[in-house]
């Protein structure tokens, strides 16, 4: 694999890890909901793990990611349809979807510990 699609998958993890770590202390829907920082956090590694699962596919769609389309289409809604956000949707998301996607791209990533690649190491 190369070093642009491994830096996506990284990102990809980085991301569901980071919205993980906002919920440490509190991973209920009504402290979700209330929190607006919170919300926009999620939203926004939401926009970050559909745009790399796009880029992943634009550049090897041999790569099997469950629900891809659906990963995307959340992505274009959160960023477009910012005003018609459902945070029980996003919640629901966070809650069932992020931990299965979370062990498929795992399955990707040899060592999790490993250094992710440099952004000046990747053509763009």
């Amino acid at each position: 694999m190369d070093n642009y699609l491994y830096k996506c998958l990284f990102d990809i993890l980085n991301s569901i890890e980071e919205i993980n770590g906002y919920f440490v202390n509190n991973r209920t829907y009504e402290f979700y909901s209330s929190n607006r920082i919170v919300q926009r956090a999620v939203e926004r590694n939401l926009e970050i793990i559909g745009e790399a699962i796009n880029r992943i596919l634009k550049k090897d769609k041999s790569i099997p990611i469950q629900n891809a389309k659906e990963i995307i289409d959340t992505r274009n809604k959160i960023s477009h349809g910012y005003d018609q956000v459902n945070h029980a949707i996003i919640w629901g998301i966070v809650i069932k979807h992020l931990p299965v996607l979370k062990s498929e791209i795992e399955k990707y990533i040899p060592e999790k510990n490993e250094a992710i690649p440099k952004k000046e190491q990747i053509n763009l």
